[in-house]
């Protein structure tokens, strides 16, 4: 048997009810860090509570690490861990490099930040679809201006980009795309421009708040969304989380780089498969399991002992 990555979901995976069948002391937690009653909003909601960025962030968080506490019995152990975008942070959680009561408040904080750094409306994103990556950003370059500012934002799997930035440049990036022979391009219902340069205000109020917290050297090799490498020391870690607020997700290469580093399965860990998919997208004969409760931990285990 080859390897083991723990992957972990950001944003979007998000669902009312999630977690409500977990039996442990995580929700508890991240509602004594945070002084409101996050897991109300995770298990009855209403959706448009959970779907603010400043409480999607640590409820996604929230429900990773609460599963994964849940499989700590089983005793299974990955070589390497990643998340997409804000599921970076569970992974350095898993890792070991930063307490779940810290990751929590600077998941909340990052989110504020994000909602604050541009006014409802101003920025975009779309899902560009079935277009090579070179060819889209040759597009977002030649529509871009300074006032307008359009970027790739994730790199999710071949023929799936995301564009991010100004709601103007977006759109006519947008347009560009298709006229350059994108087969689709689905604009996102995101309350800014993540992963573009018109998140820097963010990315400086999140330095201070990641100074106040402890940051260590990870136990297990995190593959950073920004350069789709391995982080291990504690000051790396800090910088890439910075950089990763303005920057593009790297997800294809990240998945490329855990395959070529010897991983064959792949173990999302928390709410939804979305990872899951683009994985099998990357490599269609990844072993690949999704766990988000009890029974499918279940399922993983008896999975992962019959591979052995």
């Amino acid at each position: 048997m080859g390897k083991i990555a723990f992957l972990f979901p950001g944003q979007g995976s998000q669902f009312v009810g999630m977690g409500s069948t977990l039996d442990n002391d995580i929700f508890s937690r991240a509602d004594e860090r945070l002084g409101f009653s996050l897991s109300d909003i995770m298990f009855q909601g209403p959706e448009d509570a959970l779907k603010r960025t400043e409480n999607t962030q640590p409820a996604l968080l929230t429900m990773s690490v609460a599963v994964l506490e849940s499989m700590k019995k089983h005793d299974i152990t990955p070589d390497y861990v990643a998340g997409h975008s804000l599921g970076e942070y569970s992974a350095l959680v898993a890792a070991g490099a930063m307490t779940f009561e810290d990751a929590v408040y600077a998941v909340r904080q990052r989110g504020l930040f994000m909602e604050e750094a541009v006014p409802t409306g101003v920025g975009a994103m779309a899902a560009v679809l079935g277009m090579e990556r070179e060819a889209l950003e040759q597009v977002c370059s030649t529509v871009s201006t300074d006032e307008h500012v359009v970027q790739l934002a994730n790199m999710n799997c071949p023929g799936q980009i995301v564009i991010s930035g100004s709601a103007e440049a977006v759109q006519l990036a947008s347009e560009k795309a298709k006229e350059e022979g994108a087969k689709r391009v689905i604009p996102l219902q995101v309350s800014g421009p993540f992963h573009s340069s018109l998140m820097k205000p963010a990315a400086d109020k999140l330095a201070k708040v990641l100074e106040e917290i402890t940051i260590k050297d990870a136990t297990i090799p995190v593959i950073a969304n920004v350069t789709a490498e391995e982080m291990i020391s504690a000051s790396d870690i800090t910088e890439k989380l910075i950089e990763q607020v303005y920057s593009p997700v790297l997800w294809e290469d990240t998945v490329r780089k855990l395959l070529d580093l010897g991983v064959d399965t792949f173990v999302e860990v928390g709410s939804g498969n979305v990872l899951s998919g683009l994985v099998r997208k990357v490599q269609r004969r990844a072993n690949v399991h999704a766990v988000s409760d009890f029974e499918s931990i279940e399922k993983m285990v008896l999975a992962l002992k019959g591979e052995k």
